[in-house]
């Protein structure tokens, strides 16, 4: 006589969600076209590592919050989002400083409209630094990205409130008209994982960040958006930055507040 039989494992309902979305994300990658791919340098700069992707001002999008209002927090959840639209996303970035669950330390607009406000005020941290400043893409010229001072952006904000499709203020700023931020200090100790964010001489989008193991203070991540030809460019975040090229499967990650992303 045999017998026989079937054991069962309790898999939480996320593990079959995570795999759904493994599923979806193959399929999405699958039926990109090659030349969607995005393309990232290897570039050194007084001696440390750094990854580059140059982007034009009308592929990125910026994401913070879903339809439902759930703010994403991580790649891994950007990624589901659009594979199971049938999307591949080709670029992670996580876009500013924020303060306790994922929200904005400053202005934040998607779509023409203002998620969260303008922050002028002074306080301590690298974000309060002034000047810092915003980066934005204008509505109705998606080919045409900007980079300024935070009160210099207001003043535009007041004449021109519908000329701005997309926008993210962090700080410091990193340069201005081709000028180190003030603050710096060239041979600074202060050196850590960063990632940042320039507009150069041909209007494209530079998003930089130091390669796994490397360390820059600021003088000199400023001194490498110069030498990749930028007048005007904004930090972005420190030790927990991340940015993805081309994921083949989900990507795990910090949880941030809101994040730039390239999608097919």
């Amino acid at each position: 006589m045999r017998f026989g039989c079937i054991i069962t494992f309790p898999f939480p309902a996320s593990f079959f969600t995570t795999l759904r979305v493994s599923f979806l994300y193959v399929l999405a990658l699958g039926s990109l076209p090659a030349d969607s791919a995005v393309e990232e340098e290897s570039v050194t700069y007084s001696g440390v590592k750094f990854r580059v992707v140059r982007a034009e001002p009308a592929q990125v999008r910026l994401v913070w919050k879903n339809a439902a209002g759930e703010i994403y927090r991580t790649f891994d959840r950007v990624l589901a989002s659009h594979a199971a639209a049938g999307k591949s996303v080709r670029f992670l970035m996580n876009a500013g400083i924020f303060e306790p669950g994922g929200i904005p330390s400053g202005l934040h607009v998607e779509q023409g409209k203002i998620l969260h406000p303008l922050n002028l005020a002074d306080a301590p941290g690298n974000f309060f630094l002034k000047p810092n400043g915003v980066i934005w893409i204008e509505n109705g010229k998606p080919d045409r990205a900007f980079i300024a001072t935070s009160e210099s952006f207001a003043a535009r904000l007041k004449t021109s409130p519908a000329a701005v499709q997309t926008a993210v203020q962090s700080g410091p700023m990193l340069l201005i008209q081709g000028v180190r931020h003030p603050a710096f200090q060239e041979n600074s100790p202060n050196k850590l994982h960063r990632n940042g964010v320039g507009v150069d001489g041909r209007n494209t989008l530079v998003f930089a960040i130091t390669d796994r193991g490397e360390s820059v203070n600021l003088w000199d991540f400023a001194g490498l958006f110069l030498h990749l030809g930028c007048k005007n460019a904004l930090f972005l975040d420190g030790d927990i930055s991340q940015m993805a090229v081309n994921p083949a499967q989900p990507v795990e990650s910090n949880q941030f507040g809101a994040m730039f992303f390239i999608t097919d």
